[in-house]
C-alpha cells in the first residue's frame, strides 16, 4: 500500500514540474538578446538616434535627433555644436559691447527684446563692459526635437568661463565668471538659410 501510495505522489510531481516547467521556459515578449549590442563606443544621442533612424515600421513618429535628421540627411551633430559655440562667443561679446547691428543677426525677436532692454539700462547708468574668453565654451545638446513639419529646435547647454572687465562711474572693475546656460536654437530644415536662431535662454546648473 505505501508503495503504491508512493508511486502515485511520484507520477503527480512530475505531472506539476511538466507544467511548471513549460510556463517558465516559454519566451514571453521581447527578450535581452533579441535587441542587437550597440557599440560602446557611440555617444547617448547617438544611440538614441540609431535606435529610430527612418527604415522602421510605417507610421512610426520619430522624435529628438533622428526626426532632424529624417528632415534634413546632411546633419551632422559635430558641425552644429561647433557652429553654436562660435555663436555663443559671438553673442555673448556682442551683447557686452551692446552691438544692436550683431545682435538682430542671431537672436529671435523676443530675445532681442530683452537684451536690448539690457543694454539700454547699462548705457542709461554710463556703462560698459568688455569680455575675453579664456578658452572656447563648451557644448553640449540637451535635446533636440522637430515642430510641424520642418521646424528644428536644438537646447545646447553651455558651460563657459570669461573675464568681464567693466567700466562705470565708479571706476573700473575685473570679474572672472563662470556660467551655465541652456539656449535653445531654432531653424527651418527646408530653407536655403543655414544659420539658426536663438530663440531662448534659461540658467543651467553646471
Amino acid at each position: 500500500m505505501q508503495v503504491l501510495e508512493l508511486i502515485i505522489f511520484a507520477g503527480l510531481a512530475a505531472i506539476v514540474l511538466y507544467q511548471l516547467y513549460a510556463v517558465l521556459g516559454r519566451r514571453v515578449g521581447r527578450q535581452p538578446e533579441d535587441t542587437p549590442a550597440v557599440p560602446a563606443t557611440s555617444t547617448p544621442v547617438e544611440r538614441a538616434a540609431d535606435a529610430a533612424q527612418p527604415g522602421a515600421d510605417d507610421g512610426v513618429a520619430l522624435s529628438g535627433l533622428a526626426a532632424v535628421k529624417a528632415k534634413d540627411p546632411g546633419f551632422d551633430i559635430g558641425r552644429f555644436l561647433g557652429g553654436a559655440k562660435t555663436a555663443y562667443e559671438m553673442i555673448v561679446i556682442a551683447f557686452a559691447a551692446g552691438d544692436r547691428a550683431q545682435l538682430r543677426n542671431l537672436l529671435a525677436a523676443p530675445v532681442m527684446a530683452g537684451f536690448d532692454t539690457a543694454i539700454a539700462q547699462r548705457e542709461a547708468e554710463n556703462r560698459t563692459e568688455s569680455i575675453e574668453f579664456a578658452h572656447p565654451p563648451r557644448a553640449d545638446l540637451e535635446k533636440a526635437e522637430v515642430v510641424g513639419s520642418d521646424l528644428a529646435r536644438l537646447t545646447v547647454r553651455f558651460l563657459a568661463e570669461f573675464r568681464s572687465r567693466t567700466k562705470g562711474p565708479e571706476g573700473e572693475g575685473v570679474e572672472d565668471r563662470r556660467t551655465a546656460e541652456l539656449w535653445t536654437f531654432e531653424r527651418r530644415l527646408k530653407s536655403s538659410d543655414p544659420n539658426w536662431t536663438l530663440i531662448h535662454v534659461d540658467a543651467a546648473e553646471a
